[in-house]
């Protein structure tokens, strides 16, 4: 891709973050449209190709078309559009990072995806661009659930009842 992440955000004014949670909304939304949540983006947005444009700061229209142009250079940059995981050197195709082994179960919503591992005893979450990885302890993960107002909170249920991501300890 001969126009890279850092130099797309850069020439748009946004951190190499940003745009890299552009490309992975982009990726899931088939390169035509992308859902994201990211504090330099005016928080939780939209965009569609062919002209629609939401972000959570409404009312900034030159921040609105800062956003729009990022989406569409993006989208329109040659070559696959990038992963987020890309980030990540020695990475084995999954955003994840590699020993965790298999996940025994994985999911998205908005800028968030989670895998469980039980066999390592580990919870991959990738938000904003950025993995990171939790002890699950003896923790038997059943389910996840997805809280979006004002934050997105993520829990999940295990053998001892609903259990929230900030009660596991990152490593």
């Amino acid at each position: 891709m001969p126009d890279n992440i850092a130099d797309i955000a850069q020439r748009h004014g946004f951190s190499t973050d940003a745009a890299r949670a552009i490309a992975d909304a982009l990726r899931r939304g088939g390169g035509t449209m992308a859902q994201f949540n990211h504090p330099e983006l005016g928080g939780m947005g939209q965009w569609v190709s062919g002209g629609m444009i939401m972000i959570g700061d409404m009312f900034n229209n030159n921040l609105k078309a800062r956003v729009d142009a990022l989406c569409r250079d993006i989208a329109a940059a040659p070559g696959p559009i990038p992963a987020a995981a890309e980030q990540y050197s020695g990475q084995s195709g999954n955003w994840w990072p590699d020993g965790l082994g298999n996940p025994s179960a994985t999911g998205s919503q908005n800028d968030m995806r989670y895998a469980c591992f039980p066999d390592s005893r580990r919870l991959a979450v990738m938000r904003d661009g950025r993995v990171r990885v939790y002890d699950t302890g003896d923790h038997r993960i059943g389910g996840f659930s997805q809280q979006q107002s004002g934050g997105q909170d993520l829990s999940f249920s295990s053998q001892y009842g609903t259990v929230r991501l900030d009660d596991l300890t990152e490593v």
